[in-house]
């Protein structure tokens, strides 16, 4: 029978124990393999107690701040690259003198055993986890303890190796480490209030937010029927404070209160519940401060200091809150997010003050102090500490001013010196405050890269950064060579933008449920043969029945038919690839030329000639957006073709030169449909392409004799009401045609390379038509006939 001897009170003048930390002392050699060991508490999740079958275990935030009897899981971590039959194991200890004066606890072989993974998938040896970086761990050992007096309790774990072979001997390596868990009791909300509503010392004002906040009010809400009919108290645990029916947990949390009081659910759900309970027990109730940074009862004073923040726990680990919010099907959240790249963001950029402007954007302490501090640049991301970006990274537990509860609102200021404002991306705008080039303005990049000199706040680094998503899905910041490149109107049609493709709602039912969309944001998943699948569900509201997104487009590359976006766009890349030096250094600037090979990578040189330094970032720009022309086909297929034609001269579809299409068009050329290679611009009716080939003005009457293009219907002259063209050489196409579908002539003088247009398009009559052409100068050439559809 659990008794009930409110401890919370008899306890309060406990003092903690000092904190004790042993420092690691490594005995290692040169050539061996870095040990790494680490202690983490471990969080516990529903889905997890499911998942593995755990009948004997409760969940946990895994935060350092713990009530009397809850559980607390610890997990020592090694290097994954040590052999495991090179760990020898670890060594776990709670001396008497490192837990609070009377306490009994002790240390027990954790109930999770060794076949439950590490919580962090950043932590796990993940197979599809390329990030440059990462640090993947495994599990040295575990174990378990629940606290039963207040105060502070540090756990000793000795790690020990035998190390690697490194030719010579094998060398053993050993860490010791601490880690302090405070355990105390529950205050509830009205002490918490009492200092966070402002005006008390530097306590941050958190209370005046958070009672808009859906948590604050959602015991309120369910247990007056305004939830669902199906609510009751087995669903309780996690919308109270430090609910725990079992005997050891007397903690001053919400049953211990409604057992004083004699609270019982109610039997129906109805107005009125909330209203008819104590108010000592509705202090308790609803998800609150204590819920997120545990018990406050000795954080208030503590050691002679008001609010002593070592005794309250702010994590920033996702356990805080999958601690609820991990149970399927209903709380799917943190079962998405395990599948995110965002679980597992490379941990390269932290643990340095040198790269503040890196850790804003991939750990969730340097991004939370990122938007805590807009405007100011020099408090960016000071906290250099690693965890994955998570729930509480993106979402303000404390603040329902923006939608979603986000950290700040969807209007973004592009990074990297642009000068962008987006207004336009709901949701999706605040995806972009990281996705988007933050390695400053195109400009920059190609100008100052070449002088070595800084191209964006944060250093001196060519091309757009890894992730410019915004950038492309926006249209801006890449070289446009003077030209109007067009966009898709993805950026104003999408609701949301980024959310409303990515985070697309998935069916309990669907085979990608978790793996694709919501917050795993992946937009395909591996299924159960290991075929990756694109889950096209949020395109084909707009573009119809899809199976892939490898859509069919015009003829974007030249080929004369349809292909994939994808599939196009990947060509382009590759062509344009080919047309880049390598990346071997030359002192001669004159020496670069052409790999003539496809590369998968470009590395740049700072004396490279402007031309290859804009190609290359364009390149970069296209290749980093990561979605092959999916968020914006014709601003990436026009950055391709535009930067191919600034080091080939073309870029027309037909290949006509620029500089001749400028010489007779102007610098508009590009969207000027006079130009195009089948346009006809004289009363002969001849195209430019054949008057290019004749060294004529486009304009001009047509006189050089010999040449001329007339094609039939039968005996009937198609193009022409009488044959005044005379025609010494000429090659016939004759080809039989039906309604509704559109022909075309190509050409090629070799059967390499690219063919080209040499028609207008010429509409099917349901009958033969010939195409007479002239050859000249008894020039190989060979045709084809292509038709749409």
């Amino acid at each position: 029978m659990k008794t009930h001897n409110l401890p919370w009170k008899m306890l309060a003048s406990l003092a903690a124990t000092t904190l004790t930390f042993v420092g690691a002392v490594t005995t290692v050699n040169a050539a061996s393999i870095a040990l790494n060991g680490q202690v983490e508490q471990r969080p516990l999740t529903p889905g997890e107690i499911a998942t593995y079958g755990l009948t004997n275990a409760q969940f946990s935030a895994g935060i350092s701040t713990v009530a009397l009897g809850e559980p607390v899981y610890l997990d020592a971590l090694v290097n994954n690259s040590i052999a495991p039959s090179n760990i020898v194991g670890v060594v776990w200890s709670l001396p008497s003198t490192n837990k609070p004066l009377g306490s009994l606890a002790m240390l027990t072989n954790s109930p999770l055993g060794s076949s439950v993974p590490l919580y962090n998938p950043a932590d796990r040896s993940i197979p599809n986890n390329t990030q440059a970086g990462a640090l993947v761990s495994q599990l040295a050992g575990r174990t378990f303890f629940r606290p039963d007096v207040v105060g502070q309790y540090t756990v000793l774990a000795r790690i020990t190796t035998t190390g690697v072979n490194n030719g010579t001997n094998i060398a053993p390596a050993t860490t010791n480490i601490a880690v302090t868990i405070t355990a105390a009791t529950y205050y509830g909300l009205q002490t918490c209030e009492a200092c966070h509503s402002g005006g008390v010392l530097n306590a941050p004002s958190i209370y005046p937010t958070y009672t808009n906040t859906p948590h604050a009010s959602f015991f309120t809400r369910a247990i007056d029927g305004l939830v669902s009919s199906y609510y009751n108290q087995s669903c309780i645990q996690c919308h109270v404070l430090g609910y725990d029916t079992n005997s050891f947990a007397v903690n001053g949390g919400f049953d211990d209160i409604a057992k004083v009081y004699g609270w019982t659910f109610p039997s129906v759900l109805t107005n009125g519940n909330w209203a008819a309970m104590p108010a000592a027990l509705q202090n308790l109730a609803n998800i609150q401060c204590e819920n997120c940074h545990g018990p406050g009862f000795l954080h208030p004073v503590q050691n002679g200091i008001v609010g002593n923040t070592n005794f309250i726990s702010v994590s920033y680990n996702a356990g805080d809150c999958t601690q609820c919010h991990d149970s399927l099907p209903e709380e799917y959240q943190a079962a998405e997010w395990y599948n995110s790249l965002h679980a597992v963001t490379t941990r390269l950029p932290s643990g340095s003050a040198s790269r503040m402007a890196c850790v804003r954007c991939h750990t969730a302490p340097g991004f939370i102090n990122y938007v805590a501090n807009l405007g100011n640049t020099n408090a960016y991301a000071t906290n250099v500490v690693y965890e994955a970006i998570n729930c509480q990274t993106c979402h303000d537990p404390h603040d329902a001013s923006n939608p979603a509860q986000l950290r700040t609102s969807t209007t973004v200021a592009f990074n990297g010196n642009t000068g962008f404002v987006v207004t336009n991306a709901g949701l999706g705008g605040f995806c972009m405050n990281c996705h988007n080039s933050r390695n400053g303005s195109v400009t920059n990049s190609i100008v100052n890269y070449a002088l070595a000199q800084p191209t964006w706040n944060g250093g001196s680094a060519f091309g757009p950064h890894d992730s410019p998503q915004g950038d492309m899905l926006e249209g801006i910041n890449a070289v446009t060579y003077g030209q109007v490149i067009p966009s898709a109107p993805h950026a104003n049609v999408v609701s949301n933008t980024c959310v409303g493709c990515h985070y697309q709602p998935i069916a309990p039912t669907d085979p990608a449920f978790t793996l694709a969309g919501g917050h795993s944001t992946e937009m395909s998943y591996i299924n159960s043969q290991g075929v990756n699948v694109d889950v096209t569900y949020v395109c084909t509201q707009c573009h119809g029945t899809l199976t892939n997104f490898d859509m069919l487009v015009p003829d974007y590359v030249g080929v004369g038919y349809s292909l994939g976006v994808q599939t196009q766009v990947q060509l382009l890349l590759n062509k344009l690839s080919a047309l880049l030096p390598n990346s071997t250094y030359q002192a001669n600037a004159n020496n670069y030329v052409a790999a003539g090979v496809v590369q998968s990578s470009i590395t740049t040189q700072t004396n490279w000639p402007t031309p290859f330094l804009e190609a290359a970032y364009n390149w970069q720009f296209v290749d980093n957006d990561g979605s092959l022309g999916i968020h914006n086909a014709p601003y990436a297929v026009g950055l391709l073709k535009a930067s191919i034609a600034n080091l080939t001269g073309v870029s027309t579809v037909g290949g006509l030169p620029d500089a001749w299409e400028e010489a007779y068009f102007g610098p508009g050329f590009a969207t000027n449909a006079a130009a195009g290679p089948n346009a006809v611009n004289n009363s002969a009716g001849v195209p430019n392409w054949l008057m290019y080939a004749l060294g004529v003005s486009p304009f001009g009457a047509f006189t050089v004799p010999g040449s001329g293009v007339i094609y039939f219907d039968g005996n009937d002259i198609v193009n022409g009401a009488t044959n005044t063209v005379a025609i010494y050489t000429a090659a016939e196409i004759a080809f039989n045609t039906q309604m509704g579908t559109t022909y075309q002539i190509q050409g090629i003088s070799a059967l390499t390379g690219g063919w080209q247009n040499i028609s207008t398009n010429i509409p099917g009559t349901g009958g033969s038509i010939s195409y007479l052409t002239p050859t000249r100068n008894n020039a190989q050439m060979f045709f084809r006939v292509v038709h749409t559809p």
